[in-house]
């Protein structure tokens, strides 16, 4: 072959590649245009896209970013606040994630963000011993419910309280047909005596009380609530796909659950589910209610907290509480930790309330199941938390945004030496003031109360389940394809 065939050869080779290259960016940016005109289209809330964007775009095809590194969290915290700019509210941020519009107290509604203004539930009349009769309250004639105007039972104190959300919901159906109740414009839930007209069904049993008090009954209670589900219409109809069934102790149901699966689950984790009966996009996770009291008045300082890091529970965990027990040993000999075992017992609570009050950090580690009591009880004393704990789920997650008030650090990234001391340490005066202030801002989301207020947990939790109404609906819909082949209709 001659010089010049040789040339022309390789010419044509450069042109190639270039066609190709070309090509290659023609189409790309041919894809992303499209791609980003469909989504325009069919969401009318969506930000409009100009040609820049897709320009700015085309660099970013062949970089990969590493998901994998803890520090993704701390970066959100850092540049989700420009320079010289007024930091973000948690309501704007809610708004922006959501659509959810906010009332000017800092308290966020997420009503608005369904088609629902007002959660409408039917409450089965279950007899008094699954519920306040395990409270030891007697009915009266043949009402199986309180008379909300007279006194209300109390729940029992200490660590049952973690889980008494069964008890405030119920309070909060019962108080709805209160006449004065009628004119709060707070109301989220009405109750409604015909289950036709609901948007769920609310099975009143306390799951989690049973569990931890009445132990002898337990099994027995769970068996005739089968029993007694199976045999309603309300339950036939949809197959149970509009029930909500409160099981926030992680033993609570054990019996039940899996013969109600179908139904929606108001839990406190996933830790001792299977996927198939409980799921993040089926159910709802509900905070604990904390055990150490509400910090009110809180003028603390980066400096006046004076321990970094703080930590008192149980050490030693079965599943994936291994790591307490390794951070134990890691952190042990720092001088600004205090990790120690600790109960409830001999003052336990008081111990806690003042060391998470002096105590800039929090941890909050994976026990015997993802979740703990002691997340809530670090954002009530405003304590900003650090989650070690990477199956955790969290209440409100699809309306609000964690890393704003807490630290994420992954377990294997926390296992190893002088890895989260470090961390902790690089956080200065600004960033954790930023944290503090949002927790301030999002505590009432926690509170359990009664009456319930606007922006509690009580109500936070109805619009979570609220959010479920469309899949639910959804759910009832597609299970009445060939009702009527099947029945011969």
């Amino acid at each position: 072959m001659s010089i010049a065939d040789q040339r022309n050869v390789s010419a044509i080779k450069v042109f190639s590649r270039k066609s190709m290259c070309c090509f290659f960016t023609l189409t790309t940016f041919l894809f992303i245009t499209s791609c980003l005109f469909v989504l325009r289209s069919t969401g009318s809330d969506a930000a409009p896209v100009s040609i820049d964007h897709v320009s700015q775009l085309l660099p970013t095809l062949n970089k990969t970013q590493n998901a994998e590194s803890s520090f993704g969290n701390r970066a959100i915290l850092v540049d989700s606040v420009k320079k010289n700019a007024e930091p973000p509210t948690i309501e704007k941020n809610i708004q922006q994630s959501s659509g959810v519009p906010c009332n000017s107290d800092k308290t966020a509604t997420t009503s608005d963000s369904v088609v629902l203004k007002s959660l409408k539930v039917f409450m089965y009349d279950l007899p008094s011993e699954f519920h306040f009769g395990l409270l030891d309250w007697k009915p009266e004639g043949n009402s199986v419910w309180l008379d909300m105007r007279i006194k209300i039972p109390g729940y029992p104190g200490g660590l049952n309280l973690q889980h008494s959300i069964e008890y405030w919901l119920t309070l909060d159906i019962l108080a709805s047909e209160l006449p004065e109740s009628s004119s709060s414009n707070a109301r989220t839930v009405i109750r409604v005596r015909n289950s036709a007209e609901a948007d769920i069904v609310f099975v009143p049993f306390f799951s989690s009380l049973c569990y931890n008090r009445h132990s002898k009954k337990n099994k027995g209670l769970q068996e005739k609530l089968v029993r007694y589900l199976m045999a309603q219409e309300e339950w036939k109809r949809t197959g149970g796909r509009d029930h909500l069934i409160l099981a926030h102790h992680p033993n609570s149901m054990l019996d039940a659950r899996m013969k109600l699966w179908n139904a929606t689950y108001i839990l406190s984790d996933f830790g001792r589910y299977p996927p198939n009966i409980a799921n993040v996009e089926k159910d709802v996770i509900a905070p604990y209610k904390h055990v150490i009291p509400l910090y009110v008045d809180d003028h603390s300082t980066f400096e006046s907290r004076q321990t970094l890091l703080y930590f008192q529970g149980a050490i030693h965990r079965k599943d994936g509480g291994h790591a307490r027990q390794e951070l134990f040993n890691l952190l042990k000999d720092e001088k600004d930790v205090h990790f120690s075992f600790g109960s409830v017992q001999k003052g336990g609570i008081k111990k806690s309330t003042d060391g998470m009050r002096s105590s800039k950090f929090c941890l909050n580690i994976a026990g015997d199941t993802p979740s703990s009591n002691r997340l809530f009880d670090a954002i009530a004393s405003h304590c900003v938390p650090v989650i070690i704990s990477d199956q955790i789920e969290l209440p409100y997650e699809d309306v609000l945004d964690y890393s704003q008030f807490c630290i994420f650090i992954r377990t294997r990234d926390a296992l190893k030496k002088k890895f989260l001391i470090n961390f902790i340490r690089s956080i200065g005066k600004d960033e954790w003031t930023r944290m503090w202030n949002r927790l301030q801002e999002v505590q009432s989301f926690y509170e359990f109360q009664y009456p319930s207020k606007e922006g509690d947990a009580v109500q936070m939790i109805w619009q979570a389940v609220a959010r479920k109404v469309p899949s639910m609906k959804l759910k009832i819909n597609r299970s009445r394809r060939f009702f009527r082949s099947l029945h011969g209709k």
